[in-house]
């Protein structure tokens, strides 16, 4: 069952996104972390922002909900995004494992949600502190699961008393991808 995806950049994002509003998404399963940003309305700017530009990313817990925070510069305006975690939309074969869990990598994809097109793509290594605050709610997750429903009902109690900036305050760590130059980096 070892098969491979492509993602390239300017084809069709390759695995199925079930959320299809503008915004970030943050998944962990057996390949790994991935965090998508989805955006009806993108342009060379944009593309360039996320393929090149300095990118922040934290993390932190509340009421059990990993959030992963995100700042894009040339993005957005207005500071913060957050991408609450959940296992509950990620089929049980797909379910992460300890041997997954152990790359520190999170895996950054722009997709264009009118078109389903892959952007841009980057990849992150996070300190192994950033790292195990996502393991750790990963496995609480896994021995204590939550409907989808329920946890959409606990996000949205978050939601109305935190904004991504407050989030933010709260994070348990950070991590910066620094701007980079050359076009090296997908």
């Amino acid at each position: 069952m070892s098969t491979s995806t492509n993602f390239a950049v300017g084809e069709p994002f390759p695995l199925p996104v079930l959320a299809q509003a503008d915004g970030g998404m943050f998944q962990v399963d057996r390949n790994g972390m991935m965090f998508l940003l989805q955006l009806s309305r993108t342009d060379a700017i944009a593309v360039e922002a996320f393929r090149t530009g300095e990118i922040e990313l934290a993390v932190t817990e509340v009421g059990g909900v990993l959030f992963l925070l995100y700042r894009i510069d040339g993005i957005f305006k207005d500071g913060w995004g957050d991408a609450p975690l959940s296992l509950s939309l990620v089929k049980k074969e797909l379910f992460p494992d300890e041997q997954s869990l152990a790359d520190p990598t999170i895996h950054l994809y722009l997709i264009d949600t009118n078109l389903k097109i892959l952007l841009a793509q980057r990849t992150a290594n996070v300190p192994e502190e950033f790292a195990e605050i996502i393991r750790r709610n990963v496995r609480a997750q896994k021995e204590a699961p939550l409907s989808a429903l329920a946890f959409q009902k606990k996000v949205s109690a978050i939601w109305a008393e935190k904004s991504a900036a407050d989030l933010r305050r709260a994070a348990s760590a950070a991590h910066t991808l620094p701007m980079t130059l050359g076009g090296t980096v997908h």
